[in-house]
Protein backbone atom coordinates (compact mmCIF):
# COMPACT_ATOMS: atom_id res chain seq x y z
CA UNK A 1 0.00 0.00 0.00
CA UNK A 2 1.28 3.49 -0.69
CA UNK A 3 1.87 6.18 1.45
CA UNK A 4 -0.82 8.19 3.10
CA UNK A 5 -1.56 11.81 2.55
CA UNK A 6 -0.62 13.30 6.23
CA UNK A 7 -3.19 15.62 7.72
CA UNK A 8 -2.17 19.33 8.18
CA UNK A 9 -2.44 20.23 11.60
CA UNK A 10 -0.19 20.40 14.64
CA UNK A 11 1.34 17.48 16.22
CA UNK A 12 0.02 17.03 19.37
CA UNK A 13 2.93 14.65 20.42
CA UNK A 14 5.73 16.96 21.59
CA UNK A 15 8.19 14.42 20.66
CA UNK A 16 6.85 13.68 17.09
CA UNK A 17 7.02 17.54 16.63
CA UNK A 18 10.26 18.01 17.51
CA UNK A 19 11.32 15.17 15.44
CA UNK A 20 8.85 16.69 12.06
CA UNK A 21 10.52 20.12 12.73
CA UNK A 22 14.23 18.91 12.45
CA UNK A 23 13.22 16.75 9.20
CA UNK A 24 11.28 19.00 7.61
CA UNK A 25 13.63 22.07 8.50
CA UNK A 26 16.93 20.47 7.03
CA UNK A 27 14.71 19.92 3.34
CA UNK A 28 13.71 23.08 3.52
CA UNK A 29 17.49 24.69 3.92
CA UNK A 30 18.32 21.70 1.13
CA UNK A 31 15.44 23.46 -1.39
CA UNK A 32 16.56 26.81 -0.55
CA UNK A 33 20.04 26.14 -1.31
CA UNK A 34 19.52 23.84 -4.56
CA UNK A 35 17.14 26.73 -5.84
CA UNK A 36 19.93 29.29 -5.16
CA UNK A 37 22.46 27.35 -7.14
CA UNK A 38 20.24 26.21 -10.04
CA UNK A 39 18.43 29.26 -10.62
CA UNK A 40 21.02 31.67 -9.42
CA UNK A 41 18.44 33.22 -7.27
CA UNK A 42 19.02 35.54 -4.05
CA UNK A 43 17.61 33.29 -1.11
CA UNK A 44 17.16 34.70 2.46
CA UNK A 45 15.21 31.61 4.78
CA UNK A 46 14.64 32.40 8.26
CA UNK A 47 13.60 30.09 10.48
CA UNK A 48 12.09 29.82 14.26
CA UNK A 49 11.60 26.91 16.41
CA UNK A 50 8.29 26.57 19.35
CA UNK A 51 11.26 27.51 21.51
CA UNK A 52 12.70 30.66 20.05
CA UNK A 53 15.65 29.20 18.45
CA UNK A 54 16.68 30.87 15.01
CA UNK A 55 17.64 28.62 12.07
CA UNK A 56 18.19 30.44 8.73
CA UNK A 57 19.91 30.38 5.41
CA UNK A 58 21.57 32.72 2.79
CA UNK A 59 23.03 32.89 -0.38
CA UNK A 60 26.67 33.51 0.10
CA UNK A 61 26.33 34.69 3.74
CA UNK A 62 24.80 37.90 2.69
CA UNK A 63 21.75 37.72 4.60
CA UNK A 64 21.90 41.57 5.64
CA UNK A 65 22.25 42.98 1.89
CA UNK A 66 18.90 40.34 1.02
CA UNK A 67 16.90 42.03 3.83
CA UNK A 68 18.40 45.57 2.92
CA UNK A 69 16.99 44.77 -0.80
CA UNK A 70 13.73 43.41 0.48
CA UNK A 71 12.78 46.48 2.10
CA UNK A 72 14.15 49.09 -0.15
CA UNK A 73 11.86 47.17 -2.53
CA UNK A 74 8.85 47.26 0.24
CA UNK A 75 9.49 50.63 0.57
CA UNK A 76 9.08 51.42 -2.75
CA UNK A 77 6.13 49.12 -3.66
CA UNK A 78 4.55 50.73 -1.14
CA UNK A 79 4.85 54.36 -1.93
CA UNK A 80 3.88 53.81 -6.11
CA UNK A 81 0.61 51.86 -4.77
CA UNK A 82 0.13 54.83 -1.95
CA UNK A 83 0.58 57.34 -4.76
CA UNK A 84 -1.06 56.04 -7.53
CA UNK A 85 -4.03 55.50 -4.86
CA UNK A 86 -3.75 59.33 -3.17
CA UNK A 87 -2.18 61.20 -6.28
CA UNK A 88 -5.54 63.19 -7.12
CA UNK A 89 -5.72 63.94 -3.20
CA UNK A 90 -2.30 65.65 -3.13
CA UNK A 91 -2.30 67.10 -5.92
CA UNK A 92 -5.19 69.19 -4.30
CA UNK A 93 -3.79 69.66 -1.11
CA UNK A 94 -0.02 70.83 -2.99
CA UNK A 95 -2.17 73.67 -5.03
CA UNK A 96 -4.05 74.69 -1.68
CA UNK A 97 -0.42 74.88 -0.02
CA UNK A 98 1.35 76.54 -2.56
CA UNK A 99 -1.40 79.21 -3.34
CA UNK A 100 -1.91 80.41 0.67
CA UNK A 101 2.17 80.52 0.60
CA UNK A 102 2.16 82.75 -2.20
CA UNK A 103 -0.64 84.87 -0.77
CA UNK A 104 1.26 85.18 2.46
CA UNK A 105 4.08 86.21 0.14
CA UNK A 106 2.47 88.93 -1.97
CA UNK A 107 1.19 90.34 1.73
CA UNK A 108 4.72 90.48 2.90
CA UNK A 109 6.09 92.17 -0.07
CA UNK A 110 3.25 94.41 0.66
CA UNK A 111 4.12 95.28 4.03
CA UNK A 112 7.72 95.76 3.09
CA UNK A 113 6.71 98.40 0.51
CA UNK A 114 4.99 100.41 3.41
CA UNK A 115 1.24 99.27 2.24
CA UNK A 116 -1.36 97.28 4.06
CA UNK A 117 0.08 97.94 7.64
CA UNK A 118 -3.66 99.03 9.10
CA UNK A 119 -4.23 94.95 9.95
CA UNK A 120 -0.83 94.46 11.35
CA UNK A 121 -0.90 94.36 15.19
CA UNK A 122 2.24 96.23 17.27
CA UNK A 123 3.95 93.14 17.80
CA UNK A 124 4.09 92.45 13.68
CA UNK A 125 4.99 96.16 13.20
CA UNK A 126 7.98 95.81 15.65
CA UNK A 127 9.18 92.85 13.46
CA UNK A 128 9.01 94.44 10.67
CA UNK A 129 10.81 97.16 11.52
CA UNK A 130 13.73 94.83 12.52
CA UNK A 131 13.63 93.13 9.59
CA UNK A 132 13.87 96.48 7.38
CA UNK A 133 16.96 97.57 9.91
CA UNK A 134 18.76 94.36 9.21
CA UNK A 135 17.88 94.49 5.73
CA UNK A 136 19.36 98.18 5.20
CA UNK A 137 22.35 97.51 7.63
CA UNK A 138 23.02 94.63 5.13
CA UNK A 139 22.87 96.97 1.97
CA UNK A 140 24.90 99.64 3.22
CA UNK A 141 27.66 97.12 4.16
CA UNK A 142 27.48 95.98 0.81
CA UNK A 143 27.24 99.67 -0.87
CA UNK A 144 30.14 100.42 1.42
CA UNK A 145 32.75 97.24 0.13
CA UNK A 146 31.75 98.19 -3.44
CA UNK A 147 32.87 101.19 -2.82
CA UNK A 148 36.18 100.46 -1.55
CA UNK A 149 36.32 97.97 -4.13
CA UNK A 150 36.10 100.65 -6.65
CA UNK A 151 38.24 102.87 -5.45
CA UNK A 152 41.00 100.70 -4.35
CA UNK A 153 40.90 99.73 -8.49
CA UNK A 154 40.85 103.39 -9.44
CA UNK A 155 44.06 103.84 -7.28
CA UNK A 156 45.95 100.97 -9.00
CA UNK A 157 44.56 102.30 -11.99
CA UNK A 158 46.31 105.59 -11.76
CA UNK A 159 49.31 104.33 -10.07
CA UNK A 160 49.74 102.64 -13.56
CA UNK A 161 48.74 105.52 -15.21
CA UNK A 162 51.46 107.32 -13.36
CA UNK A 163 54.35 104.89 -13.64
CA UNK A 164 53.28 104.45 -17.25
CA UNK A 165 54.12 108.59 -17.51
CA UNK A 166 57.11 108.26 -15.93
CA UNK A 167 58.66 105.63 -18.65
CA UNK A 168 57.35 107.79 -21.38
CA UNK A 169 59.01 111.05 -19.60
CA UNK A 170 62.15 109.08 -19.26
CA UNK A 171 62.31 107.90 -22.42
CA UNK A 172 61.70 111.71 -24.17
CA UNK A 173 64.29 112.70 -22.31
CA UNK A 174 67.16 110.60 -23.28
CA UNK A 175 65.86 111.45 -26.40
CA UNK A 176 66.19 114.36 -26.47
CA UNK A 177 69.80 114.14 -25.08
CA UNK A 178 71.04 112.00 -27.65
CA UNK A 179 69.46 114.76 -30.27
CA UNK A 180 71.48 117.57 -28.19
CA UNK A 181 74.57 115.52 -28.46
CA UNK A 182 74.29 114.48 -32.75
CA UNK A 183 73.15 118.29 -33.12
CA UNK A 184 76.07 119.27 -31.36
CA UNK A 185 78.57 116.79 -33.24
CA UNK A 186 77.15 118.36 -36.45
CA UNK A 187 77.99 122.20 -35.64
CA UNK A 188 81.94 120.79 -34.50
CA UNK A 189 82.03 119.08 -37.91
CA UNK A 190 81.18 121.91 -39.99
CA UNK A 191 82.69 124.47 -38.47
CA UNK A 192 86.09 122.41 -38.52
CA UNK A 193 84.93 121.80 -42.46
CA UNK A 194 84.67 125.70 -42.99
CA UNK A 195 88.44 126.01 -41.07
CA UNK A 196 90.18 124.15 -43.35
CA UNK A 197 88.51 125.09 -46.98
CA UNK A 198 90.48 127.26 -48.43
CA UNK A 199 88.68 130.39 -50.33
CA UNK A 200 88.75 131.09 -54.16
CA UNK A 201 88.78 134.41 -55.82
CA UNK A 202 89.17 134.92 -59.17
CA UNK A 203 90.30 138.38 -60.98
CA UNK A 204 90.66 139.50 -64.55
CA UNK A 205 93.80 140.60 -65.73
CA UNK A 206 95.00 141.75 -69.36
CA UNK A 207 96.80 139.15 -69.70
CA UNK A 208 94.65 136.30 -68.40
CA UNK A 209 92.52 135.28 -64.83
CA UNK A 210 94.43 135.39 -61.90
CA UNK A 211 92.93 133.32 -58.94
CA UNK A 212 93.74 134.21 -55.21
CA UNK A 213 93.68 131.43 -52.58
CA UNK A 214 93.20 132.07 -49.00
CA UNK A 215 94.99 129.99 -46.53
CA UNK A 216 94.55 129.21 -42.97
CA UNK A 217 96.63 132.58 -41.33
CA UNK A 218 94.95 135.05 -43.44
CA UNK A 219 97.69 134.71 -46.43
CA UNK A 220 96.86 134.33 -50.66
CA UNK A 221 98.81 133.08 -53.18
CA UNK A 222 98.04 133.86 -56.69
CA UNK A 223 97.01 131.17 -59.51
CA UNK A 224 97.64 133.00 -62.82
CA UNK A 225 95.61 131.01 -65.69
CA UNK A 226 96.08 132.60 -69.34
CA UNK A 227 93.61 130.47 -71.27
CA UNK A 228 91.20 129.65 -68.63
CA UNK A 229 87.18 130.10 -69.91
CA UNK A 230 85.34 131.30 -66.54
CA UNK A 231 81.43 132.22 -67.06
CA UNK A 232 80.62 136.38 -66.98
CA UNK A 233 79.28 136.19 -63.52
CA UNK A 234 82.41 134.98 -62.46
CA UNK A 235 85.09 137.78 -64.60
CA UNK A 236 85.79 141.01 -62.19
CA UNK A 237 87.44 143.41 -63.53
CA UNK A 238 90.18 145.22 -62.66
CA UNK A 239 91.47 148.39 -62.51
CA UNK A 240 94.71 149.33 -63.86
CA UNK A 241 96.85 152.50 -62.26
Amino acid sequence: MGRGRVQLKRIENKINRQVTFSKRRSGLLKKAHEISVLCDAEVALIVFSSKGKLFEYSTDSCMERILERYDRYLYSDKQLVGRDISQSENWVLEHAKLKARVEVLEKNKRNFMGEDLDSLSLKELQSLEHQLDAAIKSIRSRKNQAMFESISALQKKDKALQDHNNTLLKKIKEREKKSGQQEGQLIQCSNNSSILQPQYCVTATRDGFEGRVGGENGGASSLTEPNSLLPAWMLRPTTTE
